[in-house]
């Protein structure tokens, strides 16, 4: 059996979605067993169904890493903390990141070797498929040694849960050439080149990520998180001038219907809640962060994603793919 633990009061709209989305997961996969912490009262419908932890505690969506020192008994922490002691094999949650990744990274420790822990998810792409991009905000600083190991993670992220055979990776930056970039661009790419293990193809610019070209793309956290926001806030406002342009008159909402079939594929696609969240790689341990705006089909989604993780064995081929750096 898979055992998941789950941080219920996380979410913006509260443990009600977490409810309803553990109850559909039970529906669909049997070999799953649920541990989950929160206020025991609203986790009622659950029970009988799961292994329910009282905890009154909440972590706040501003606490940050001294928070997270001094709050041991929030749902959160109790909820990693079953991780870190072997009584589950992942963890989600989606209450406050910086609390979520500071917890995770103190009490389950990095995998031997790495460095540095990545918060990586998955984007959708033009040909259909999905490009893995890492770090998108788990650092707010990198070094050249960091992004040699995140293309290592990423290439096994890539290649186990993303179904790419020999994952083709580049370096985000601000041209292709191998000269142009950050010093920490500039002299990543000098040392990823020397790395037989990693399917190296260059740099690539931001425009180009969703191209389908790449199937990992590394970044410092920041230029990541930038790049993340960037993407986010183009798709929503791309989404609000096309359904504007359909309400001008009678006959744009009439072409509407006549190509509703293929902006709803087209949406399906873009769809950020298939995706679940993202994912802090280089720890020991399976830790799905849901978005904190999460409904319960994208939980439903978080959990499948932790689901798939330890299913298969990715942190064991990250030991293993880091096992000499």
């Amino acid at each position: 059996m898979i055992k998941i633990a789950i941080d219920a009061m996380g979410s913006d709209l509260g443990s009600p979605i977490v409810v309803e989305a553990i109850k559909n997961f039970l529906k669909d996969y049997h070999d799953v067993e649920f541990s989950v912490v929160g206020r025991k009262e609203q986790l009622k419908p659950l029970e009988g169904m799961v292994e329910i932890i009282n905890s009154d505690a909440v972590m706040g969506m501003e606490d940050g890493a001294l928070e997270v020192m001094r709050q041991k008994n929030t749902s959160m922490l109790m909820a990693i903390d079953l991780v870190a002691n072997k009584q589950a094999q992942a963890v989600v949650s989606a209450g406050s990141t910086g609390a979520f990744l500071t917890g995770a990274t103190l009490k389950l420790k990095l995998i031997p070797n790495v460095l540095r822990a990545a918060l990586v998810s998955p984007f959708p792409c033009e040909n259909g498929r999905s490009v893995t991009i890492l770090d998108i905000g788990a650092n707010n600083e990198n070094t050249p040694a960091h992004l040699v190991q995140f293309a290592k993670i990423g290439s096994v992220f890539a290649r186990k849960v993303g179904g790419a055979t020999k994952p083709r990776v580049y370096l985000l930056s601000n041209g292709a050439e191998a000269k142009k970039g950050s010093p920490v661009v500039k002299e990543a790419y000098k040392l990823i080149e020397k790395e037989n293990s990693i399917n190296f193809k260059g740099n690539i610019e931001a425009r180009y990520v969703l191209s389908g070209e790449a199937d990992v793309v590394v970044c410092e956290g920041y230029p990541g998180n930038v790049l993340l926001k960037s993407i986010e806030g183009t798709a929503s406002m791309m989404n609000k001038m096309i359904k504007d342009a359909f309400k001008m008159s009678v006959i744009s909402k009439f072409g509407y219907l006549l190509a509703s079939k293929g902006f709803k594929q087209m949406k399906g696609k873009l769809d950020y809640k298939k995706y679940g969240g993202a994912m802090l790689l280089g720890v020991n341990g399976v830790v799905v962060k849901g978005h904190g705006s999460s409904d319960a089909y994208a939980f439903y989604n978080a959990i499948r994603v932790a689901y798939e993780m330890v299913k298969l064995n990715v942190i064991e081929e990250l030991k293993e793919a880091m096992q000499n750096g």
